[in-house]
C-alpha cells in the first residue's frame, strides 16, 4: 500500500521537475550556447565593483591622467549597465509573455499542480529579474553620477588654471623666484642626466648595442626613404589608375597625412624600442622615451597636415584655394610651427620626468606662450600683406571666403591681444593655454578642411551614376540614376557631419582639459545666478549662452539651406518650382528648431513654449487673421502646387510670370517690368488662369473672312505656309485652317497654331499676319470680314398700300476677332 502511495508521489515530482526544466528552457532556449541572464548579471555585479573603486579612487587626490583613466572606467560600467539592463528587460518581456499565457487562476476552481508549479517558477525568475534590473538601474545611476563629478572636478581645475596668477614676468619678483628654485631644478636635470649616462656607459662596455643600432638605422630609413618613396609610389598610382578629378589630389593629400604622420612616429618607436632592448637607459627614462615617441607623431602630423595643405612644391595637387605666393610664404611657418609643437612636448615631457619645480614650469610656459605668440604675429602679418597684395591686384576669385577669412583674422587678433595682456600681467597659463589653443584649432582645422574635401570628393565620385557603382546599382536595383547620386550626397554630408562632431571633441583634448567640449561652455557660461522668473533662471550668462545657442543652430540650418540648394536639390528629378517649396519648407522648420534650441538652453522647455503659443492663439484669432491665413495658403500653395514658379499666370485683369512664393505672398512679374504682390490667400480662394499648368505650349488663332469666289483651298495652303515659315511655330500639335462658315457671301476662316511658350505667342502671331497679308494680295484675294445689312424701315403709308416699300441696303465691314 505505501508503495502505491509513494510510486504517484515519485512521478509528480519528476514531472515537476521535468515542468522546471522546460519552464527555464522556455524563458531563455538558449542557454545552450550561453548564458545571457547570468552574463547580465555577471555585468551588473563587475559594475557595481568598478563603482565602488572608483569612487574610492576620488576620496583621494588624483592627477589628470588617473581622473581620465576614472572617468572611463566609470563610463564602462555605466554602458555595461545599460546593456546588461536591456538584455534582461527583454527576458523580462518574455516571462510576463508566458505568465501571461497561462491566464489568472479562476476562483473556486483547483489549479493543476504541473499548471501552479509552472506558474511559481516563472514568478520566481520574473521576481530574480525584476531585481537585477533594478540593481542595475541603482549602478547605472551611480555611475553616471560618478561621470558627472568627473566633469565637474576637471572643469573646476581648468577654470582654476585660467583663473591661476603669479607676479609678471616683466616684473623682478618673478624672475627671483625662477632663479631661488634654479639650483634644484638644475640638481634634479643633473642626476637625471647622470642616471642615463651611468646606464649608457655600463651597458656600452658589455658590447655594441645591435639592438639601438638597428633602431637608428631603421628610424632613419623611416623617416626619409620610405616616406619618400611613398609619396612618389602613390602619386604614380594616381596618375595611372585614379580618374583625373579632385579625387586624385584629395587621396594624395590623405595619403600625405597618413605616411607623414605614421613615418614619424613608427620611427620614434622603432629607435625607443631599441634603446630599451638594448638596456642603454634607466628606467627613470621611460616615460620620456614615450613622450619622445609622442612628440614625433604630434609633429609628423603637424608637418604633414601643413603641407598637404599648402603643397608648395607640387600646386598641380593642392586642393586648397591658396595660390602659389601665399604657399610659399607659408611654408616656413608651418615648419616653425612644427619645431615649436615637437619642443614643447618634449619639454613638458622633460619636466614631468624630472619632476620640475613649478616656478620652473610656469618659466617654460611663459616662454611657450612667448614664441607661440611671436609665430602668430608672424603668420598675421604675413596673411595681412597677402591679402593687401591680392585687394591690389583687384583679385576677386576668392571673394566667397573673404568674409570668413576677415573673421577668423579679427577673431586670432583678438586672442593675440588677450594672451599677451594676460602674459603681461601674470596670467602664464592663460596666455600659454590660448596660443597653443591658436595653433591646435588652426592645425586641426587644417586636417578637417582636407578630410571633408576628401570625404566629399570620393563620395560624391564613387556614387554617381555614371560610374561603375552607380552603373551597377541603376541595371542590378532598377532605381534612378538620380537616386545615386542623392545618395552619395547623403552619405557626404552624414560622414562630414560626424568629422566635425569628432573635431570639436578633439579640440580641447591636448591641453588637459576634457575631452567633452560641454564641461568648458558649462563653466564659461556661467557668468552670474541670475534671477528665476516662471520657474526659469534668467542670468546674463544664460542669455549669453541662448544667443550663442541660437546663432550656432541658424549657422547650421544656413550651412544646411546651402549645401540642399546647391548640391542636393540639383541632383534631383524636381523642377525649381519643387525645389523652391522643399527649400522654403526645410529652411522655416530649420529656423524653428534653432529656436527652439536656443529657448531649451535658457530653460524654457516645450510645455511652456505650447502654452506660449496658446497664449498667443488668442490674439492670433483676432488681430492676426489675414497673416494666419495667408501663411496657411501659402502652406497650401508649396504642397499642392496649383502654381509653380516660372508658370504665366492671370490674377484678375493682371497678367505675368511668376517669380517667387512664400508663405505670405507671391511675387508676379508683369509685362512692363514691375512686380505684382499678391496674398496667398487670394490664389487660394479666388480664380486664377494659369496659362502653363497643365503644359507650356501656346496657341495662336487668326479669324479673316474672303469672298465666296476665291480659292479656299489655296487660302487654307498659304496659311499653313506662313505658319510653317516661322521657326517659333511647333511642327506638334501642327497647325491647322478650318472653315469656319459661310455667311453673307464670304468664308470665314479660324486658323490656329502652337508655340512653345504663351510668352511668345503675341510677337509669332504678328508676324504671321505681317507675312499673310502679302501673300494674299499677292494672289488677288481680298481679305475682309462678313458684311453686315442694314435696313431702314419707315412709317406704313396708308394712302399707298400696296406701293413698295423704300429699301436702302448699306454695307460695311465689321471686325471679327
Amino acid at each position: 500500500m505505501s508503495l502505491v502511495v509513494r510510486r504517484p508521489n515519485l512521478v509528480r515530482h519528476v514531472a515537476l521537475i521535468l515542468l522546471l526544466i522546460a519552464a527555464l528552457a522556455v524563458v531563455r532556449p538558449a542557454w545552450a550556447q550561453g548564458d545571457p541572464v547570468a552574463a547580465a548579471t555577471d555585468r551588473i555585479a563587475q559594475a557595481e565593483l568598478d563603482v565602488r573603486a572608483v569612487d574610492q579612487a576620488l576620496d583621494a587626490r588624483v592627477d589628470d591622467d588617473d581622473r581620465r583613466d576614472l572617468r572611463g572606467k566609470a563610463q564602462a560600467a555605466q554602458d555595461g549597465t545599460n546593456q546588461a539592463i536591456a538584455d534582461l528587460t527583454e527576458q523580462l518581456a518574455l516571462v510576463n509573455a508566458r505568465i501571461a499565457g497561462l491566464g489568472a487562476v479562476t476562483p473556486g476552481e483547483t489549479e493543476a499542480p504541473e499548471l501552479r508549479a509552472q506558474r511559481k517558477t516563472l514568478n520566481a525568475v520574473r521576481t530574480s529579474l525584476d531585481a537585477a534590473i533594478k540593481r542595475g538601474r541603482l549602478a547605472g545611476v551611480e555611475a553616471g553620477q560618478l561621470v558627472d563629478e568627473i566633469d565637474r572636478g576637471q572643469a573646476e581645475q581648468f577654470s582654476q588654471k585660467l583663473s591661476s596668477k603669479v607676479p609678471s614676468p616683466l616684473s623682478p619678483t618673478f624672475w627671483t623666484i625662477v632663479l631661488d628654485q634654479t639650483p634644484r631644478d638644475l640638481r634634479r636635470v643633473g642626476l637625471f642626466l647622470q642616471q642615463g649616462g651611468a646606464q649608457l656607459s655600463r651597458q656600452w662596455r658589455g658590447g655594441i648595442p645591435w639592438h639601438a643600432m638597428l633602431g637608428l638605422a631603421l628610424a632613419i630609413v623611416l623617416v626619409g626613404p620610405v616616406r619618400l618613396k611613398a609619396h612618389r609610389l602613390m602619386q604614380r598610382r594616381l596618375i595611372a589608375e585614379a580618374p583625373p578629378s579632385r579625387v586624385r589630389r584629395s587621396a594624395n593629400s590623405l595619403w600625405r597625412v597618413a605616411v607623414g604622420t605614421l613615418c614619424p612616429l613608427a620611427g620614434a618607436f622603432v629607435l625607443v624600442q631599441g634603446l630599451r632592448w638594448s638596456g642603454l637607459l634607466p628606467q627613470r627614462w621611460s616615460d620620456f622615451l614615450d613622450g619622445f615617441v609622442f612628440a614625433a607623431g604630434v609633429a609628423g602630423f603637424t608637418a604633414a597636415v601643413t603641407g598637404a595643405v599648402l603643397m608648395r612644391s607640387q600646386p598641380s595637387w593642392r586642393i586648397t584655394p591658396f595660390d602659389d605666393e601665399t604657399a610659399s610664404r607659408l611654408r616656413p611657418l608651418s615648419w616653425v610651427l612644427t619645431i615649436l609643437t615637437f619642443a614643447t612636448t618634449m619639454v613638458g615631457a622633460f619636466e614631468a620626468a624630472i619632476g620640475s619645480s613649478r616656478s620652473a614650469v610656469i618659466a617654460t610656459q611663459a616662454i611657450e606662450a612667448l614664441l607661440h605668440l611671436m609665430l602668430i604675429v608672424a603668420t598675421l602679418v604675413v596673411v595681412g600683406r597677402l591679402r593687401a597684395a591680392s585687394a591690389a591686384r583687384e583679385d576677386t576669385t576668392r571673394a566667397g571666403i573673404s568674409a570668413g577669412l576677415s573673421l577668423a583674422i579679427l577673431l586670432a587678433w583678438v586672442a593675440l591681444g588677450v594672451a599677451s595682456v594676460a602674459l603681461a600681467i601674470g596670467y602664464i597659463w592663460l596666455a600659454w593655454f590660448v596660443a597653443l589653443m591658436i595653433g591646435w584649432t588652426v592645425l586641426l582645422g587644417s586636417a578637417l578642411y582636407l578630410m571633408l574635401v576628401a570625404t566629399d570628393d570620393i563620395a560624391t565620385t564613387v556614387f554617381v551614376r555614371d560610374s561603375r557603382i552607380g552603373t551597377t546599382l541603376t541595371r542590378a536595383l532598377g532605381i534612378r540614376g538620380s537616386m545615386v547620386d542623392q545618395f552619395g550626397l547623403i552619405l557626404s554630408g552624414i560622414v562630414r557631419l560626424a568629422l566635425i562632431v569628432l573635431a570639436l571633441g578633439l579640440l580641447l583634448r591636448p591641453f588637459g582639459a576634457s575631452g567633452d567640449p560641454g564641461a568648458v561652455f558649462d563653466q564659461i557660461g556661467q557668468f552670474a545666478e541670475g534671477i528665476k522668473v516662471g520657474g526659469v533662471w534668467i542670468s546674463p550668462g544664460a542669455i549669453l549662452r541662448g544667443l550663442i545657442v541660437l546663432f550656432v543652430g541658424l549657422a547650421i540650418v544656413r550651412g544646411f539651406m546651402r549645401w540642399l540648394d546647391q548640391r542636393y536639390l540639383p541632383a534631383t528629378d524636381l523642377d525649381g518650382s519643387g525645389r523652391n517649396s522643399v527649400s522654403l519648407v526645410a529652411r522655416y522648420i530649420g529656423v524653428a528648431l534653432a529656436v527652439i534650441w536656443g529657448l531649451a538652453s535658457l530653460g524654457i522647455g516645450i510645455e511652456r513654449i505650447a502654452l506660449l503659443l496658446s497664449a498667443l492663439s488668442v490674439g492670433i484669432g483676432f488681430g492676426l487673421q489675414a497673416i494666419t491665413q495667408n501663411f496657411v495658403s501659402g502652406l497650401i500653395l508649396l504642397a499642392e502646387r496649383p502654381i509653380k514658379i516660372g508658370d504665366l499666370v492671370r490674377v484678375g485683369t493682371d497678367e505675368g510670370d511668376v517669380k517667387r512664393i512664400s508663405v505670405r505672398s507671391t511675387e508676379i512679374e508683369l509685362a512692363d517690368h514691375s512686380t505684382l504682390i499678391v496674398p496667398n490667400s487670394e490664389l487660394i480662394t479666388k480664380s486664377v488662369l494659369n496659362k502653363t499648368l497643365s503644359g507650356p505650349l501656346g496657341r495662336i488663332q487668326i479669324q479673316f473672312s474672303v469672298p465666296i469666289e476665291a480659292d479656299a483651298a489655296l487660302v487654307r495652303s498659304i496659311v499653313l505656309e506662313c505658319f510653317a515659315e516661322q521657326e517659333a511655330v511647333l511642327a506638334e500639335p501642327a497647325p491647322s485652317a478650318f472653315i469656319d462658315s459661310i455667311v453673307d457671301g464670304r468664308i470665314l476662316f479660324n486658323c490656329f497654331a502652337h508655340v512653345a511658350s504663351p510668352r511668345v505667342a503675341y510677337g509669332t502671331r504678328s508676324a504671321v499676319l505681317l507675312r499673310l497679308l502679302p501673300a494674299l494680295r499677292e494672289h488677288g484675294i481680298a481679305i475682309g470680314t462678313v458684311p453686315q445689312r442694314l435696313e431702314l424701315v419707315g412709317p406704313p403709308n396708308p394712302s399707298a398700300p400696296h406701293e413698295p416699300e423704300n429699301e436702302m441696303n448699306t454695307s460695311r465691314p465689321a471686325t471679327r476677332g
